[in-house]
């Protein structure tokens, strides 16, 4: 018995550590960014551009409905009038978040500035989550809850795989595969 033990493991520790020899640091990271690009770069682009004001310009100058969907509370104190908020804090944060959603996403995706962009976008998710639930009222079944044999849930469940590849990126930055790299490269630490 100790010996077939001892054979499986031998495989086990043969085939799987040929894997992880191959994938080296470039495997992760690149599976990361690729699933954020298959899955969230075009979810966020779309929401991105929902927020565009018009013209050429319309980054600089986001829609009413940018303010209806990034700071409801303040849009309805002012009777639903989008000129009556102040630029500090209303038109920044609005700004900002529009800004967020366009570049933090393409930064990923790029692998340039990955850990940053990366960590931008957790902070991006948390708001957005926290504007969904307090601000939206989201329902229960929306929201949903971890651990609760359902996986569908359009924040507790999708949000938290959403965390996970963005923890990669984190943890292991952009990998071989990207801008990041290229950049080491050129310019070296010292």
């Amino acid at each position: 018995m100790q010996s077939l033990i001892a054979v499986l493991r031998r495989l086990h520790d043969a085939v799987f550590g040929g894997i992880e020899r191959f994938s080296g640091d470039w495997f992760l990271p690149a599976l990361a960014r690729f699933a954020f690009l298959a899955v969230l770069y075009f979810y966020f682009l779309s929401s991105a551009q929902t927020k565009l004001g018009d013209g050429l310009f319309g980054f600089l100058n986001p829609s009413d409905a940018a303010y209806y969907q990034i700071a409801l509370p303040a849009v309805e104190a002012a009777g639903g009038d989008v000129s009556q908020l102040a630029f500090l804090p209303w038109g920044l944060i609005v700004r900002l978040g529009t800004w967020a959603e366009f570049v933090l996403p393409a930064m990923i995706v790029l692998g340039l500035f990955s850990r940053v962009a990366a960590l931008g976008m957790i902070v991006f998710v948390a708001v957005q989550t926290l504007v969904d639930i307090a601000v939206h009222k989201v329902d229960a079944a929306t929201v949903g809850a971890m651990f609760d044999r359902f996986p569908d849930a359009l924040i507790a469940d999708q949000r938290l795989l959403w965390l996970a590849i963005l923890l990669v990126i984190v943890v292991k930055g952009g990998g071989a595969l990207s801008l990041d790299r290229l950049l080491a490269k050129r310019f070296p630490a010292r």
